[in-house]
C-alpha cells in the first residue's frame, strides 16, 4: 500500500502540499521545484514517475532491492542516490536503505519500513517545515537535508554499539570464564556491516564534495562537506571498534588459556603428591611383604616379639621419614638445577 506526500516548494512561504505527484511537477514548472515523499512505495507508483520525471527504469528497480550497497548514478536529466540508515536496539543492528532522486526542478525520497513498521525518514517533513528558508534554494539543499538526517541517526546508532561493547569488555575482564565468546562474533558482524556501507557512503560524499555532479549547486557542496567529514570520523572509528573486538578476542583466549594452565597445573600438583605418597610407601610395602608375621618371628624367634616387633616398626617408620626427606629435597633443588643450566 502507498503511503506518500507530494509538496510544492516555492521561492517563498511554506511548503504546499498537494493530492498527487503529476500535480506537484505541473505546480514547479513555473517555479519553485516539487518533492515527492514515499514513506512506503509500490511499483506502480514509482513506474509513473518513468514518464513523468524520466526516471531510468533499472534506478528504479534498485529502489526494490534490499541487498544493494550505498551508490550513485548519474542520468541525463537526473542523478540517483542510495544511502544506508542504522538502526540498533536490544542487541541487534538494523541496516535499511533510502532512495533519492535528485533533478533540476525535483527530488524524489523513498524510504522503506523498518521492522517497528516505521519509515526510516520518519519525521523528516518536520525536519524540513522548521528549515524551509534553507530548502528554497534548491533540490539539493533538501536532499543535503535529508542526508544529514540519516547520518544523524547513524551516530545514534554507532553510539549504542559502543556502549554495548564497553558492557561486553566488562564482562569479560569480570569473569571470563562464563564470558560467552558470541557476543564477540556478533560484534565484528555488525562492524564490517557498518564499515561496508560507510565506505561506499564516504565515497558518495567525496564525489559530491568534488562537484562531479551540476544538479548539485556549489552553495549546497559546503553543508555536504559536513557530511562527509562525519562519514569519515565513523569510518574511523567502526575501525577502531574492530581493533577493540580483535584485542578482546585475544584476551579471551589468553585468559581461557591461563585458567586451563591453572587447571593443568593444579591437576599436576595432586599428582606430585600422590607419587610422592606411593613412592614412600613402596620401600615399606616391600619390607612389610618380606617380613610379615610368620617371617619375622621366625628369624627373630617366638620369645623375642617383644623387643623385634617394636624395632621393626621403628625401622619402617624411620625409613618413612628418610624416604620423604630425600624425596622433598630432591623436589626442591629441581627447580634450581634446571636454572642453573639455563643460565
Amino acid at each position: 500500500m502507498s503511503d506518500a506526500s507530494f509538496f510544492v516548494i516555492g521561492r517563498d512561504g511554506p511548503a504546499k502540499r498537494v493530492a498527487s505527484a503529476v500535480e506537484a511537477v505541473t505546480a514547479a514548472e513555473g517555479e519553485g521545484f516539487a518533492w515527492l515523499h514515499y514513506r512506503e512505495a509500490t511499483r506502480d507508483d514509482l513506474a509513473g514517475l518513468v514518464g513523468l520525471l524520466g526516471l531510468h527504469s533499472l534506478a528504479i528497480e534498485d529502489c526494490f532491492d534490499d541487498n544493494q550497497i550505498p551508490k550513485v548514478d548519474e542520468f541525463p536529466d537526473n542523478t540517483f542516490i542510495l544511502f544506508n540508515t542504522f538502526q540498533y536496539g536490544q542487541g541487534t543492528l538494523e541496516v535499511g536503505e533510502i532512495n533519492l532522486f535528485l533533478g533540476k526542478r525535483f527530488l524524489v525520497s523513498i524510504s522503506h519500513l523498518d521492522s517497528r513498521q516505521r519509515s526510516y525518514l520518519d519525521g523528516v517533513e518536520r525536519i524540513a517545515e522548521r528549515s524551509i528558508d534553507e530548502i528554497r534554494q534548491g533540490p539539493s539543499h533538501l536532499m543535503e537535508l535529508i542526508l544529514d538526517h540519516v547520518v544523524d541517526q547513524k551516530f545514534v546508532a554507532i553510539e549504542a554499539l559502543e556502549d554495548e561493547l564497553d558492557g561486553v569488555e566488562g564482562a569479560l575482564i569480570a569473569d571470563p570464564a562464563s564470558f560467552k565468546p558470541a557476543d564477540l562474533i556478533r560484534f565484528r558482524r555488525y562492524l564490517l556491516r557498518l564499515r561496508k556501507s560507510l565506505f561506499h557512503e564516504r565515497e558518495i560524499l567525496s564525489k559530491i564534495c568534488r562537484g562531479d555532479f551540476p544538479l548539485v549547486s556549489e552553495k549546497a557542496i559546503y553543508h555536504y562537506r559536513d557530511i562527509y567529514d562525519h562519514l569519515v570520523r565513523f569510518y574511523e572509528v567502526t575501525e577502531s571498534y574492530r581493533d577493540i573486538v580483535t584485542s578482546l578476542m585475544e584476551m579471551y583466549l589468553s585468559m581461557l588459556n591461563n585458567q586451563m594452565a591453572k587447571a593443568a597445573n593444579d591437576t599436576n600438583a595432586t599428582v606430585r603428591r600422590l607419587t610422592l605418597i606411593t613412592t614412600i610407601f613402596m620401600p615399606l610395602t616391600l619390607l612389610a611383604g618380606i617380613g610379615g608375621m610368620s617371617e619375622w618371628t621366625m628369624i627373630t624367634g617366638p620369645k623375642n616379639w617383644r623387643v623385634s616387633y617394636p624395632a621393626f616398626m621403628l625401622a619402617m617408620v624411620v625409613i618413612g621419614f628418610a624416604s620423604y626427606y630425600f624425596l622433598s629435597r630432591l623436589d626442591r633443588n629441581r627447580p634450581t638445577a634446571r636454572h642453573h643450566r639455563h643460565r
